[in-house]
């Protein structure tokens, strides 16, 4: 049996379906299944052990390329063979747990006897069932996003009880983040905090003075602090650590995925916005304080009870905006709300 799961971005939402891969996994121990991710995510599946291939998407270089040159021709020819390599096999069911219009496209290339997903009435799906054959009632956005995709599977029969992510990662990734905290001095034996700060979203960000507030709270404790991002995030962390009295250390940049997943699984605990790392944390089973402001943690929160998520309920939240003239529901979090719940895990 053919399978191909159908979840292309982004980084938290690709942590989300890990569970529903390995519950097809565990009903269909022969099956081969396969996985359409574009390149940005694709790290974070790379040598799953549930799955057989990775038809890789490099639509973002391709566009970029195509529409600035000068290498169009190299990016036409490999658009061309990714298209083969999507239509090589004749699965007989794909999932489609994206549900976005640009992922509907690729379902609509590939040749499958059943292609299965939500039909109209959920969220941002962008008129994206119409690529299917199957098309299940929408449920309610309220739900987590993992139980959502579950859903999925329990319209097509497929049910299990247990929540497992699995993410894969290798010895050369733990030795390889090991290898740079002992060039920053930091021994296996010493405990760690790991901090990511930034957001893509403006409205999901919070303020830097209180990070460096919590951060040198949590030095006090006898914790070493690990910033953690982008490179792009890099400056962005080093206004936070210059705030701060004890040292810090700054890796945005500096790691993979599976490099980030091996420092969260080190880690004694995460402080993070809502943003990928943040699910990153909580698939390694890293207890993760999050902070949130115009999403739901309900729905797309860090999974489990370990667990601490700290909001203001105010009546314009979850809003779901990247811009705002207020950013009360952010502002409004203290420094101080942070560490309670903090000393609640580490209690």
């Amino acid at each position: 049996m053919n399978i191909l799961i159908v979840k292309t971005s982004a980084i938290g939402d690709v942590t989300h379906t890990l569970p529903a891969l390995n519950m097809l996994r565990e009903n269909f121990p022969n099956a081969h299944i396969s996985w359409l991710i574009e390149e940005a995510a694709s790290d974070i599946i790379l040598e799953h052990p549930a799955l057989d291939r990775v038809l890789i998407s490099k639509r973002k270089k391709w566009i970029q390329s195509i529409l600035k040159g000068p290498n169009r021709l190299n990016a036409i020819k490999s658009m061309y063979y990714f298209f083969k390599l999507l239509r090589d096999t004749q699965y007989d069911l794909l999932i489609d747990f994206q549900s976005l219009l640009k992922s509907g496209v690729l379902i609509g290339l590939t040749k499958a006897k059943r292609k299965v997903g939500f039909g109209k009435g959920m969220d941002h799906s962008e008129y994206s069932y119409i690529f299917l054959i199957e098309r299940f009632p929408a449920v309610k956005m309220d739900n987590h996003a993992i139980n959502r995709e579950l859903q999925l599977l329990e319209s097509i029969g497929i049910k299990g009880n247990r929540i497992e992510f699995n993410m894969p990662i290798q010895p050369e990734s733990r030795k390889s983040v090991n290898k740079i905290l002992e060039n920053y001095a930091i021994p296996y034996s010493q405990q760690i905090v790991s901090i990511n700060p930034q957001a893509k979203w403006d409205t999901k960000l919070w303020d830097s003075e209180k990070f460096s507030i919590v951060a040198d709270w949590i030095a006090e404790q006898g914790f070493k602090i690990v910033f953690t991002g982008s490179s792009e995030d890099k400056d962005l962390n080093d206004v936070i650590i210059n705030m701060m009295t004890y040292p810090a250390i700054n890796l945005s940049g500096k790691t993979s995925l599976k490099m980030l997943a091996a420092l969260f699984e080190r880690s004694t605990f995460i402080v993070s916005t809502d943003t990928g790392p943040m699910h990153i944390g909580a698939t390694v089973h890293t207890p993760v304080v999050a902070i949130f402001g115009p999403t739901a943690p309900w729905r797309t929160g860090p999974y489990g009870d370990i667990h601490k998520v700290i909001r203001t309920e105010l009546d314009c939240s979850p809003c779901y905006k990247k811009t705002c003239s207020s950013m009360e529901c952010m502002k409004s979090i203290s420094s101080q709300r942070v560490i309670q719940e903090i000393q609640k895990i580490l209690s």
